[in-house]
């Protein structure tokens, strides 16, 4: 493999989109390829100019996209992402820069509420087994006293998943990210998962027997907390 770092510049003040865009570049000139390893934090960190974390919130951005994949011990390699695919991806993930936390959070509660009203109407048998698979593994992981993070946004979007709208989900998927990293960096739900929990299960069984209102209702009072979170900040991502 080439080595990739010569073909790096500085980033640019808005360092997190400046690193995407010049990974973007180098899959697309095809400097780098399926399979290739990237290379360590450290040295990107100072090819780029940045810190370590802003060099980790570029790759989370990229491996919840699956755009690059992050092993243990082993680094980060590029996935088998098609050329073309990766650049709508980017332009996606670059497309909601410079907006503020409480309109991200916002934005996810209507498409949320929706979603809900939506896969309690068009649910399959095959969703339910995969929105209750999702909802057990975000309960083990709280069980375990973990961050459930994680687990968390995965069953909210394997309900998006079962509304049957594929730009809802789309839409859901490109804003989930930046949501993600910020609800780990100001500690959103990290208090009483008893909640959250009785809340999941609501949310189950009532897309499980088609009640649309009633599944509309408890996502709302779902995410009461975290928007009345968001509103009280000023936060510019």
């Amino acid at each position: 493999m080439t080595d990739i770092l010569e073909f790096i510049n500085p980033a640019c003040d808005d360092a997190v989109e400046d690193i995407i865009k010049q990974i973007r570049s180098l899959i697309n000139r095809e400097y780098l390829k399926p399979g290739d390893r990237l290379p360590a934090e450290r040295k990107l960190a100072e090819k780029f100019q940045v810190s370590r974390s802003t060099i980790r919130t570029a790759f989370k951005r990229l491996e919840f996209y699956k755009i690059i994949k992050t092993m243990p011990q082993s680094g980060s390699v590029i996935t088998g992402i098609e050329t073309h695919a990766f650049g709508s991806l980017i332009n996606d993930i670059l497309k909601i820069d410079n907006c503020d936390f409480f309109s991200l959070v916002e934005m996810r509660t209507i498409l949320e509420i929706n979603a809900a009203r939506f896969a309690a109407l068009r649910r399959t048998d095959h969703d339910l087994e995969k929105i209750e698979k999702a909802m057990n593994a975000y309960i083990e992981k709280v069980r375990s006293h973990g961050s459930a993070l994680e687990e968390d946004f995965q069953f909210h979007l394997t309900i998006a998943e079962a509304s049957k709208n594929s730009v809802l989900k789309s839409m859901m998927q490109t804003i989930t990210p930046d949501i993600m990293i910020n609800y780990n960096k100001f500690q959103v739900c990290q208090s009483n998962h008893d909640i959250p929990i009785s809340e999941h299960r609501l949310l189950f069984e009532h897309i499980k027997n088609n009640d649309i209102e009633s599944a509309a209702n408890i996502m709302s009072q779902h995410l009461t907390g975290v928007l009345t979170f968001a509103k009280s900040q000023h936060i510019i991502i």
